[in-house]
C-alpha cells in the first residue's frame, strides 16, 4: 500500500494519464473522474474502443492504450479481471505508474508492474486523493 507521501509524488510527478475504460455518460464515474483530471491540469487521454475516434477532453478517443501514445500514469476503470491484460500494456507502452481505481485489485498484476519498474496504486482514486493531499 502505497504512503500519502508516494501517492503525492507520483500525483505531482505524472503529467500525462491514459485513462482506460473512459466513458461519454457524465453520470459514470469514469467520465468525472477524467474532467476532474483535466480540470486539475493533467493531459487525460481516453481509451475506448466503442468511442474511439470521438472527440472528450480535448483528446481523440483511442480504441487501444497503444495508441494513447507515451503517457506517465495508466489509470484503470475495468473489472478487477481485466486489470492484468491493461497493466501489462502498460509496461509495453512505457508507462511509469499503474493506477487501479476503487474496487480495482489484482495483486499479480500489480507484482508484474512492480517488477518491471513501474509504481502501482490499488483500490484508490485519483480524485479522492488529489483532495486529500491538498493537491
Amino acid at each position: 500500500m502505497p504512503s500519502d507521501a508516494d501517492i503525492r509524488d507520483i500525483l505531482t510527478s505524472v503529467k500525462t494519464i491514459a485513462l482506460v475504460g473512459w466513458s461519454p455518460k457524465p453520470d459514470r464515474p469514469s467520465h468525472r473522474v477524467a474532467e476532474f483530471l483535466k480540470r486539475k491540469g493533467y493531459r487525460v487521454i481516453p481509451v475506448n474502443p466503442g468511442h474511439a475516434g470521438e472527440q472528450a477532453l480535448g483528446e481523440t478517443v483511442v480504441a487501444t492504450l497503444a495508441e494513447a501514445g507515451p503517457v506517465d500514469m495508466v489509470d484503470i476503470f475495468r473489472r478487477s479481471d481485466e486489470a492484468g491484460a491493461v497493466a501489462d500494456e502498460a509496461v509495453r507502452i512505457g508507462a511509469k505508474v499503474v493506477w487501479m481505481q476503487i474496487g480495482v485489485v489484482d495483486e499479480a498484476a500489480a507484482s508484474r508492474a512492480r517488477n518491471a519498474g513501474l509504481r502501482v496504486v490499488m483500490n484508490r482514486c485519483p480524485a479522492i486523493e488529489i483532495p486529500h493531499l491538498g493537491l
